[in-house]
């Protein structure tokens, strides 16, 4: 069981980035950050259960039981200043994971404020409504969603994680001490800079919102510019 991949451990890295798939997604969409960021810092990419080399295990769709065993799994790694970098989905377990390890920044994308309930009933929803919520949005080759044997994989999956979005209220906490930058398209259907700046409510210790031209999978076309953001979040963390 491998709750985090490193492409390219390093061992003596002064940090440690983490980073948090969207809903669907596997370890694999971080696999090459670790070729934009300096040497030290080690790029570490969370693998939830039931997907890709965990495929036999069942997805987790309570956000509060999953973070507390990514955290649990996590303390081991935090003999170094830790970031933590969530999109969509993952920004939420990002979010619930700094409440538990408290680290040197949060980093949150395409997603409201942990806080902002995203009510909906796509879990519940058909399989032809689940895979047209998943075209809506981007993110997967339309090509791929016509597959049998794709959808037969990744639907179980999408559907554990929406209904870990969509069920997910956050609990009473005191706010991180750490800062939180929030990063989002400007075409999002999902969330907008007036919704995204209530990130800011969640930290004692600053707030930075950026938004890049995009969908809800902007960070694709320009991971450039987001690990060049992430990067400029580092450095604060690290001065």
């Amino acid at each position: 069981m491998t709750w985090f991949h490193a492409l390219d451990p390093r061992p003596n890295a002064a940090l440690r980035l983490f980073c948090f798939p969207h809903a669907g997604g596997a370890a694999a969409a971080y696999r090459d950050w670790h070729r934009a960021v300096p040497p030290g810092v080690e790029v570490r990419a969370v693998q939830y259960p039931g997907r890709a080399d965990r495929m036999g295990e069942a997805p987790v769709s309570d956000a509060h039981l999953l973070a507390d065993r990514i955290a649990e799994a996590m303390r081991p790694l935090l003999d170094r200043p830790a970031v933590l970098f969530g999109h969509s989905m993952g920004s939420v377990l990002a979010y619930e994971t700094a409440l538990r390890i408290r680290p040197a920044h949060l980093i949150v994308s395409g997603r409201r404020p942990a806080h902002v309930p995203r009510p909906g009933t796509v879990h519940r929803a058909t399989d032809e409504d689940l895979v047209a919520e998943l075209r809506r949005l981007g993110g997967t080759a339309p090509e791929l969603l016509d597959e049998p044997d794709v959808r037969a994989y990744i639907l179980p999956i999408m559907r554990a994680d929406y209904r870990l979005a969509e069920t997910y209220r956050s609990r009473p906490a005191e706010p991180l001490d750490c800062p939180i930058t929030a990063i989002i398209g400007d075409a999002d259907p999902e969330v907008d800079a007036a919704l995204a700046e209530g990130w800011g409510e969640l930290t004692r210790a600053g707030f930075k919102l950026h938004v890049l031209p995009g969908g809800h999978f902007y960070l694709v076309p320009r991971r450039d510019e987001v690990i060049g953001l992430i990067l400029d979040a580092i450095g604060s963390a690290r001065a």
